[in-house]
């Protein structure tokens, strides 16, 4: 068959979609708006790698406090910068402080110019949260007056809460740590981030499982009023055409609605794009610049969404004999065979067993083999899923008139009602082996702490040189603390400047300091030291009394601002370790006030823990007000008994966000199935109520139609996202254990989508439901 053939053939289609008058524009149509869906969330993946690379760009452009970083001279070219960052409810707002040091010192990406003391420029969100009622205890630990905005280079996503601040005099705060002299912004030293072998696993799984819905339902799209286009195409036969040139003449039609599809499906993805600059899911937030996808990627969807179209029709007619005189549909159809519908999640899993049991030790997985084997089951759910469905209705019988009618309609095309839950069935099956893949695996993300937040919910860590006491002091007066103890700390050494000796040094009343140690007896001037405690090895070496050692002693390229001497007092009391509230075991000495050197003040660091009152509402936003007022510099720390990988969140959020997305689309998707559906059954409902049939009848055998084939999709999804779930979990090495209450969710979400779909099109069905729908001109 010459392509010359095949191009008239396709031609023909195109021409019989646009010019088929009514009925022809409205298939058109809505194959056009559910291909343009699936385009619309295939071009929206596309577009997140260069959004996450675009998001990490910005935070790596605006990098300025480094650890690590020899200090800078000061000079016309230097800025110090302060973190001035807090939170705010569950938000993390992040902050700065800027004090400029030259004329040609470096401003921040966004900012057009330096704030003066008690000013700052801030993002719109904040500004937007500042200006609300909500952001009223927010206001009070930050400047007032609001001299400009940060621009979108400056931030990562358009609904981060961050601001820069004026300040005066913070050379004199320099510590390498919070307070940093840079000449520049961004990461002088960058290092190539190495990825988990097991996230990478995870992130290659979840797009696979966020993209296979979207191809099953664009090639579900193509194939809407099939019944109808076939009645239509008996009629070539009678004028000539054979068999395969009607075949070429459907997938031209189905070309013609593909490629109008994709007009939708852009006009639909930059519609998206810029709602997208305005929501937040899961406190992800971008700016529609960032959704550019890669043109190579575009280029791929244009490419292959088309060629999905015919290449599907054509298989699809396969099974239809399209004669003169009508279509051999209505006849019983052949029955399905199992064979090789299990070969497809058979050779899944022979494509994934090679990486059983490899862990993260033995290098990468094989990406080839990990996408090819879960495409492969997930694949299988589609080519299982119409079997299922044939064999199921085939045995369902007796009932009321309403499960007759639906019974009837499923036995008569039981691949319709497959294809329309194929969808729903797939993500399902996906989202459950990704839930067990990272509940599986949470462990090796997560870790214990260490901190005992019975004895403290919150920490605030003052800056150098901040008396620790009247901190304190101000904190107990704070309206739901219930607790406080405090001391400060700092370290000593054998030398001014790079000890080879060092240990701690903790400075607090006796109630404080038996927090800490467990003391005999204590009175203030006493000198105390614990030797034997975890991790400590330089307090046996250091306690020798009489001895001359250094508080805050300095290193190489850090700053020089403690080396105080301190001799070790004559009398010593031994104390014994116990374990702090950090859940670590202070070594080294423990000084009372009156045991302090003069002038050791600045060499100190005070750490306050607070015990807080749960019922007080807003108590940590008053603990960070009352941190702010007491220094500006001071950062609050909530404790929680376990910390999980940036990383793996990360990755687990990308998963949330991307499955909000693909369940919007499958309800979409799924509508505009069932409208189809009414639509090709108009006359036949029609002459139903004409004949009598109540509509509550015609209803509920219209819910039944899709809740068989439904609960038989979400049963055989469970079973493969359980297996897949077993094998991933498997590859990684962790032990397989289900997650029973995801797979119920995510079962019930699948369901609840159905559920919604089915009411909305209960009004399309009672308009439907008329007898003057028999009227023909």
């Amino acid at each position: 068959m010459s392509a010359r053939r095949w191009a008239g053939d396709l031609a023909m289609g195109v021409r019989f979609a646009l010019t088929g008058g009514r009925e022809g524009w409205t298939r058109a149509l809505l194959t056009a708006v559910g291909v343009g869906l699936g385009v619309a969330l295939l071009l929206l993946t596309t577009a997140l790698p260069n959004a996450l690379t675009v998001r990490h760009q910005r935070e790596a452009a605006r990098t300025d406090i480094t650890f690590g970083v020899t200090e800078l001279p000061r000079g016309a070219d230097t800025l110090v910068v302060a973190e001035a960052g807090t939170d705010f409810r569950d938000e993390s707002v992040r902050g700065r402080e800027l004090d400029p040091e030259g004329l040609r010192a470096p401003l921040p990406p966004g900012v057009d110019a330096f704030p003066g003391t008690g000013e700052m420029v801030v993002s719109p969100a904040l500004k937007e949260l500042l200006g609300s009622d909500e952001g009223r205890l927010l206001r009070e630990r930050l400047p007032d007056r609001i001299v400009g905005t940060i621009g979108e280079p400056g931030l990562i996503g358009s609904h981060e809460l961050a601001f820069y601040a004026g300040a005066d005099g913070l050379a004199s705060r320099i510590d390498g740590g919070r307070v940093v002299r840079i000449d520049a912004f961004g990461d002088p030293h960058p290092s190539p981030e190495e990825m988990d072998p097991v996230l990478l696993l995870l992130v290659l799984v979840v797009f696979v499982v966020l993209l296979m819905p979207v191809a099953v339902f664009v090639a579900t799209a193509v194939r809407f009023g099939g019944e109808r286009r076939d009645r239509r195409l008996a009629a070539l036969r009678l004028v000539g055409s054979d068999s395969r040139m009607t075949r070429r003449i459907a997938a031209g039609e189905a070309l013609a609605g593909a490629v109008l599809g994709l007009g939708f499906g852009a006009g639909f993805f930059l519609i998206g794009r810029q709602l997208a600059g305005h929501a937040e899911v899961y406190r992800v937030s971008v700016f529609p610049s960032y959704l550019d996808p890669s043109p190579l990627l575009v280029l791929l969807v244009g490419v292959a969404v088309p060629a999905a179209a015919v290449l599907v029709t054509m298989v699809a007619l396969r099974g239809v004999i399209i004669e003169p005189l009508g279509v051999v549909r209505t006849a019983k159809p052949a029955r399905r065979r199992l064979w090789w519908r299990l070969l497809l999640p058979l050779l899944g899993l022979a494509m994934l067993y090679p990486m059983v049991g490899q862990g993260r030790d033995d290098g990468d997985f094989n990406q080839y083999l990990v996408v090819g084997g879960v495409i492969l089951l997930l694949v299988g759910v589609t080519a299982l899923l119409p079997w299922a469905v044939e064999r199921f209705v085939a045995r369902l019988g007796a009932g009321g008139v309403s499960w007759q009618l639906a019974v009837r309609r499923l036995q008569l095309s039981s691949g319709t009602a497959a294809r329309m839950v194929n969808g729903i069935a797939v993500a399902v099956a996906g989202a459950i082996a990704l839930q067990m893949l990272f509940a599986g695996v949470d462990g090796d993300y997560t870790r214990d702490t260490g901190y005992d937040v019975m004895r403290a919910q919150m920490q605030v860590s003052l800056p150098d040189g901040v008396p620790v006491a009247p901190a304190a002091a101000e904190f107990e007066s704070t309206k739901g603390v219930e607790g406080v103890f405090a001391y400060s700390e700092t370290t000593v050494g054998d030398t001014r400047a790079d000890p080879e000796e060092s240990t701690s040094v903790n400075v607090g009343d006796c109630a404080d300091l038996r927090e800490i140690a467990r003391l005999d007896s204590c009175r203030d001037g006493d000198v105390f030291v614990v030797r034997g405690a975890e991790y400590d090895t330089g307090t046996a070496g250091l306690s020798v009394p009489g001895r001359k050692l250094y508080l805050d002693p300095s290193y190489e390229g850090g700053p020089r601002s403690g080396e105080v001497p301190w001799t070790v007092p004559d009398v010593l009391v031994d104390a014994r370790p116990r374990t702090g509230p950090t859940g670590i075991e202070a070594g080294g000495f423990l000084l009372t006030p009156k045991a302090l050197a003069d002038g050791a003040l600045p060499a100190l660091r005070g750490q306050i823990y607070l015990r807080l009152d749960r019922s007080v509402p807003d108590g940590q936003e008053l603990v960070r007000n009352t941190a702010a007022a007491v220094d500006p510099l001071a950062s609050t720390l909530n404790w929680s008994s376990t910390e999980r990988s940036e990383r793996f969140t990360a990755v687990r959020t990308g998963l949330l966000v991307g499955a909000a997305g693909v369940l919007a689309l499958i309800g979409a998707s799924l509508l505009v199935s069932q409208l189809e559906q009414l639509r090709e059954r108009r006359k036949l409902l029609s002459a139903l109520v004409a004949f009598g049939t109540r509509r509550r009848t015609l209803g509920l055998s219209v819910l039944w139609q899709t809740a068989v084939p439904i609960a038989l999709g979400l049963l055989l999804a469970s079973a493969v996202g359980l297996t897949l779930g077993a094998v991933l979990l498997r590859m990684t090495g962790a032990p397989i254990r289900i997650d029973w209450p995801s797979v119920l969710s995510m079962t019930g979400i699948g369901a609840a989508v159905v559920l919604v779909v089915t009411l909305l099109s209960l009004p399309p069905l009672l308009r439907l439901m008329r007898p003057d729908g028999l009227r023909t001109e």
